[in-house]
């Protein structure tokens, strides 16, 4: 990958979508990982006003300490850059209260976590629309087009993608030549939204570099040598693959037939 360009492109192409859209700059979740890091750098590169906020929900403490010390570096290195911690815990406490107390599962888990990337999304358009701002989001490519692992309507909910056609080991490539901190870089990748140290590899049960290598390979069933491990990896990404379609393909539309609405 060209480092120089492939940054100098992002930067642009935010700056050419900010300055068309008469917009005011950008807001952004910091979330002490690799993916937000990144994209929050290159936004700040563009010169525009960059909000960056951090939405701790009863957070893991070394994941707040990396999200900090990102942000404390960033506001260093560019004068563009504000930030807010906006701590989300209560008003998670409050939705816990008030839906019904159904027995837990892992499904409810599940859908609890995905509340709270819906919390953080409500709130990143509220600063969104109070400032006049785009909100930006944090998915890469394995993510967003791979195995759909992102809350919908939640860190899915967003204005631009910039860093979503680049793949995982790309992102760690790009952050590195643009200076992201070395903590973050050697950070387990994970979404933050349990509360817990459990990173992304435990969820998806695959490395990132595994799943490039699905995304990439999955389409070649006549290879002549495959491990027993490339052949689970396989079926992991595939599984999530057509699982998650729903998040990755535009909502379905009842097409009404046209003799119909005469």
């Amino acid at each position: 990958m060209q480092l120089k360009n492939t940054s100098n492109h992002i930067v642009n192409w935010l700056k050419t979508y900010n300055l068309n859209a008469k917009t005011n700059g950008f807001v952004i979740g910091i979330s002490g990982g690799i993916d937000s890091a990144l994209t929050s750098t290159l936004a700040a590169q563009t010169g525009a006003e960059v909000l960056c906020l951090s939405m701790p929900i009863h957070q893991d403490p070394t994941q707040l300490k990396r999200a900090n010390n990102h942000l404390k570096s960033l506001k260093d290195r560019f004068s563009n850059v504000r930030s807010l911690e906006v701590d989300l815990s209560a008003m998670y406490d409050g939705f816990l209260d008030t839906i019904p107390n159904i027995e837990r599962s892992e499904q409810r888990d599940l859908s609890l976590a995905n509340s709270r990337a819906r919390l953080r999304m409500t709130t990143l358009y509220y600063f969104a629309g109070t400032e006049g701002k785009l909100v930006l989001g944090t998915g890469n490519k394995v993510e967003d087009f791979g195995v759909g692992f992102f809350t919908k309507y939640g860190d899915g909910g967003v204005d631009l993608s910039p860093i979503a056609d680049l793949v995982k080991s790309e992102v760690f490539e790009l952050a590195r030549y643009i200076d992201v901190g070395e903590d973050i870089l050697s950070a387990p990748p994970t979404d933050g939204l349990w509360g817990d140290d459990r990173t992304d590899e435990d969820q998806l049960g695959a490395t990132y570099a595994e799943l490039e290598w699905a995304m990439s390979e999955h389409l070649d069933e006549n290879q002549e040598y495959i491990t027993e491990r490339q052949l689970e990896v396989r079926e992991i990404y595939n599984r999530l693959n057509s699982i998650n379609q729903h998040k990755m393909n535009p909502i379905p539309v009842c097409e009404i037939p046209e003799a119909y609405l005469r």
